[in-house]
């Protein structure tokens, strides 16, 4: 029998002094059986990190041709398509050709600077790519924070990012692996 998703209720406030973003989402989270409350929690920092009014989780893990998040225009163009981990070049290609803006959050530590290393090449033509990398002790630290029910704070200065839960605080820095042009 297949294991069904776990939902986690987070309320998630952002306050980004970068982008002058402050607001509150409340947000309904399925965690696919596979996924680590490692992803779970670079997903959520993926949302603070881009957050907007119409920026929303997809089916993430279930489904092979939706990003993680995502933000569609009122017309319902794809503007902004985020991916977490180490997509396939393929994946990648593609996923420039449908969104106006592509963000990758790589994170795993060594396996995602190989990654880099060898996607890197391939991504030069593509003008409305960036990717960032998280660093494999900063992540973990994350996962620990990880709780069915939620409410994370996460306070975004200087590329700096502050996440607590109750009174547990992780810091992640994600480092500019390539920006858009």
């Amino acid at each position: 029998m297949a294991q069904k998703a776990t939902i986690y209720k987070v309320e998630l406030s952002v306050s980004d002094m970068d982008r002058h973003y402050y607001e509150t989402h409340k947000l309904t989270v399925a965690k696919h059986p596979s996924e680590t409350d490692e992803r779970l929690m670079v997903r959520l920092v993926a949302f603070a990190l881009n957050a907007h009014e119409q920026l929303e989780m997809t089916k993430g893990l279930s489904t092979d041709d939706e990003p993680d998040i995502w933000q569609k225009s009122l017309s319902g163009e794809l503007d902004v398509w985020i991916a977490l981990g180490l997509p396939s070049e393929k994946v990648v290609r593609q996923s420039c050709s449908k969104a106006d803006q592509v963000v990758i959050y790589a994170y795993g530590g060594r396996p995602a600077d190989m990654w880099w290393a060898k996607t890197q090449n391939s991504t030069t033509r593509f003008d409305n790519l960036r990717v960032f990398n998280f660093a494999q002790d900063e992540t973990e630290k994350l996962s620990a924070l990880a709780r069915r029910t939620m409410q994370l704070q996460v306070n975004i200065q200087d590329g700096e990012v502050m996440v607590a839960v109750n009174d547990e605080v992780a810091y992640v820095t994600p480092i500019e692996w390539k920006g858009a042009r």
